[in-house]
């Protein structure tokens, strides 16, 4: 059962706001969000460039990526408001597709090659770490055609991809993300089937994906280890999107820890446990529910021994995506648990209920509640021990075009004041935080009605010009003070409050108030 520590309550007025000196600052983007050109100089077709031209009917407003925030072709652009902001890394991603056209290695795209080639060398010139994610989500046709994640022979299809990158790239590159939320594409992905290859299918897909990921990423380490090691330095994990669960009611606790380790421990515990492989509590838990189902075994597929000492130990920190926070209860009789966002878990028998003191941004279904970022990584750490943490993702979802968005600035001081207290109260190895996202994107299903940017992107102008918002300027500060003191929100930020009781509630507005005055 997990044990809140008495040092997760909030102690922010006796502890000092500055953030360490080896603490990095940075931004994210995804290539397929941003980038456009969807065809250009010979980059090949993924499940997403398919779906939204034989479906766009499933994305908000019939909205498409090709040419999204055009990024393809004003990288330049991007690189110099990463540098205004002060950025000391930015995490974006490579689409497979734009490397190797049908996904295979037989025939790398120079023209794609270069285009990261050449937006790693800006960044380093202007003294930005970049950060690559080789996978977020751009599956190529071809390789999901026979079988995606869901085909065994993909380990090895996403080894030979790897070791491109890395015979590209990692001469500059020293941080490695192999796959962005694996959990989104194998539990939300297939029990959903709303998300590209648009497949449901809620019994094994999720947990065949879920398994062989996991191989994929540990291939795409151990090739490292032995072909490129001795050459280059490196760090290698994966990023997932860690919600925090907290019990609905003292009696939920035990259900709450059990579906902690089914949501988050399925993309930990398998690399950073002792013993390897599945989570011992998922592991009786779906063995349990397969059996009942009528099944011999468990759905879950194991691990062998072969297979847990080859992924065990494979990630050097761990990427954590944090958005929202949920509560979890037992279901009532004739209460249908149904499946759960980020985590499709019918098997628990638990419903996730939204907590009652969380607000919103626009997307519904991402209660904001900053503490749980705190919370999850205090897990994380009495789970796995002393594991140095990435925050690879965190973000505020707006409706409109807004340079005012001072209900952003204000969720990034409060989520960064708990990565302080993280760091500062829970002794939790906290290396850097990105601010999702750098600029506007297309934002996947939703297309362009929520916008996640710091810099607006105005979509309707062709040269899509990019525009810095309130938030931008306060992460700046921020970056630039290396604090949460005063100096970013005064003047500028007072105003901003005012603003923010014209057009919020007054509860938060004054919730707004208190968070300037806190500081």
């Amino acid at each position: 059962m997990f044990r809140h520590r008495s040092s997760l309550v909030q102690v922010s007025w006796c502890v000092d706001l500055k953030f360490p000196p080896k603490f990095k600052f940075g931004a994210a983007t995804a290539s397929y969000q941003i980038e456009g050109g969807w065809n250009a100089d010979g980059k090949g077709e993924h499940i997403w460039d398919r779906l939204i031209h034989t479906h766009p009917e499933k994305i908000q407003e019939n909205a498409t990526a090709d040419v999204a925030a055009d990024s393809y072709h004003k990288w330049r652009e991007d690189v110099k408001i990463a540098k205004e902001l002060g950025l000391q890394f930015y995490r974006f991603s490579i689409s497979w597709t734009r490397i190797l056209p049908d996904g295979f290695p037989k025939n790398i795209n120079k023209a794609g090659a270069k285009y990261y080639s050449d937006l790693i060398n800006a960044l380093l010139a202007e003294g930005i770490e970049p950060i690559i994610t080789m996978y977020h989500w751009e599956l190529p046709v071809k390789i999901q055609d026979m079988g995606g994640w869901a085909n065994p022979l993909i380990v090895d299809w996403f080894g030979d991809y790897a070791r491109v990158l890395y015979s590209l790239y990692v001469d500059r590159v020293k941080t490695w993300l192999t796959v962005n939320e694996a959990n989104v594409v194998c539990d939300c992905g297939y029990n959903a089937g709303i998300y590209a290859p648009l497949i449901k299918e809620t019994e094994f897909a999720p947990y065949i994906c879920n398994k062989n990921i996991l191989l994929a990423h540990a291939k795409a380490y151990r090739i490292f280890e032995h072909e490129f090691r001795h050459r280059y330095y490196a760090r290698i994990s994966l990023a997932n999107n860690l919600m925090w669960i907290e019990p609905y009611s003292p009696e939920d606790s035990e259900l709450a820890e059990l579906a902690r380790n089914h949501a988050v421990g399925r993309y930990a515990y398998p690399f950073f446990s002792k013993n390897g492989g599945w989570p011992p509590s998922t592991e009786k838990v779906m063995l349990k529910y397969s059996r009942k189902q009528g099944y011999n075994e468990s759905r879950l597929p194991a691990f062998t021994e072969e297979e847990k000492i080859f992924v065990k130990g494979t990630a050097d920190f761990l990427g954590v995506n944090y958005y929202t926070t949920n509560m979890i209860r037992s279901a009532k009789p004739g209460e249908d648990p149904g499946i759960w966002f980020l985590t499709g878990a019918p098997e628990l028998n638990g419903i996730l209920e939204q907590p009652p003191n969380a607000y919103y941004g626009h997307s519904k279904i991402l209660p904001i509640y900053p503490e749980g970022i705190r919370k999850q990584m205090a897990w994380l750490k009495e789970q796995y021990g002393d594991i140095d943490i990435l925050i690879t993702e965190n973000g505020y979802s707006t409706s409109n075009y807004q340079l005012e968005d001072y209900d952003r600035a204000d969720f990034y001081y409060k989520h960064l004041e708990q990565v302080l207290l993280s760091i500062k109260v829970d002794n939790v190895s906290v290396i850097g935080f990105a601010a999702w996202s750098l600029l506007d994107n297309f934002e996947w299903l939703a297309g362009y009605t929520s916008k996640f940017g710091l810099y607006e992107v105005d979509f309707e102008d062709p040269d899509r010009k990019r525009t810095p918002r309130a938030s931008a300027h306060f992460y700046a500060c921020v970056i630039k003070n290396r604090s949460l003191n005063d100096t970013c929100l005064n003047k500028k930020f007072i105003a901003g409050s005012l603003h923010y009781k014209r057009t919020n509630s007054a509860d938060s507005a004054q919730n707004y108030r208190k968070s300037l005055m806190r500081l």
